[in-house]
């Protein structure tokens, strides 16, 4: 059965998130060879439709308005509605993010349809579309299909990869004009705690740092550790409060759930809730100097060791290669 399915593509400081990419593969997956269109909603984002059409969109909806410039969801339920009520689609898929998140709830509220979230796998199986989605923080797996009205779902970063990019691949970009009115929330200003770089949520390559670590310059050495292998720097929820570093970078049930390729668990015990934001990364890598840490239970490879001397020889066995 094919489908029309609309894909919102995320925009931040004028770069389409990764997250975006990965939607439109499981958008073509729910559309069952129907068409994939792709949303974009902001200020200024048109730029952005080509990318979108490049990694598979068939074609691409922008409403811009300057109440989209910044996140809020009564300014972009309403922007995406509108869209929604034009094209009619079959399906909806965005990402898990900070902004899906809040959104999805939001617009499956208004669509009166269901909402499977953090979907990590898509495919059809026996008629069906299937999504697969981690419960009890990760310790076991869901399959759900929606039997009725719009199929609706969120995707985790870094777990359905995006199409390869075609740019010979063309296709309609159009404008809507939504009268965005009666706001409840209007954004003053956006002060960052986190530095620029790879975005934490989408780094295939993360490196966290615990208790062990220390100190705030502890985390110097990570953050060189990370930028030597294109990835970001991450914490438990320990680090962060003995202000070692900002709970921007906090990984676990309260804080962010990342998927990456690689990951490096530098001085962390392996407390259950911080297994529940990173124990299904692909490569898992812990150093420790207690043999006896929780975390070698999750890792696939094991240093027993002091990190302040793992590490900086882990530097310049990285740089001498990257040589």
């Amino acid at each position: 059965m094919s489908r029309k399915v609309l894909v919102l593509g995320e925009v931040r400081d004028g770069v389409l998130r990764n997250i975006s990419l990965e939607a439109i593969a499981a958008g073509k997956t729910v559309a069952e060879g129907g068409e994939v269109v792709g949303v974009l909603l902001g200020e200024n984002v048109s730029d952005r439709a080509n990318e979108l059409i490049q990694y598979g969109a068939d074609r691409v909806v922008i409403v811009e308005n300057e109440k989209l410039k910044s996140y809020t969801s009564d300014a972009f339920s309403q922007a995406f509605l509108e869209v929604a009520e034009v094209e009619k689609p079959e399906g909806v898929i965005m990402g898990h993010t900070a902004l899906g998140k809040d959104l999805s709830p939001k617009l499956a509220s208004k669509l009166k349809s269901g909402l499977v979230s953090d979907a990590v796998n898509v495919e059809e199986l026996g008629g069906n579309i299937v999504f697969t989605r981690p419960i009890y923080s990760g310790k076991a797996f869901e399959k759900k299909i929606i039997t009725d009205g719009i199929i609706f779902a969120t995707i985790r970063s870094n777990n359905i990869p995006a199409l390869t990019k075609d740019e010979s691949r063309t296709g309609v970009v159009t404008s809507v004009d939504v009268d965005i009115k009666d706001l409840r929330t209007v954004i003053k200003e956006i002060v960052r705690k986190t530095k620029e770089g790879i975005d934490l949520s989408e780094a295939k390559v993360v490196v966290a740092g615990g208790r062990g670590v220390k100190s705030e310059e502890g985390f110097k050495t990570l953050k060189e550790l990370a930028d030597l292998l294109g990835g970001a720097v991450g914490a438990s929820r320990g680090a962060c409060d003995a202000d070692y570093c900002d709970y921007s970078l906090q990984i676990g049930q309260t804080g962010k759930v990342v998927t990456p390729d690689l990951y490096v668990a530098c001085g962390i015990s392996g407390a259950i809730q911080h297994l529940a934001g990173m124990s299904n990364s692909k490569i898992i890598v812990a150093i420790n100097k207690d043999p006896e840490a929780t975390i070698f239970n999750v890792a696939d490879y094991g240093i027993v060791g002091d990190l302040f001397e793992v590490v900086p020889l882990l530097i310049e066995e990285f740089s001498a290669v990257k040589q």
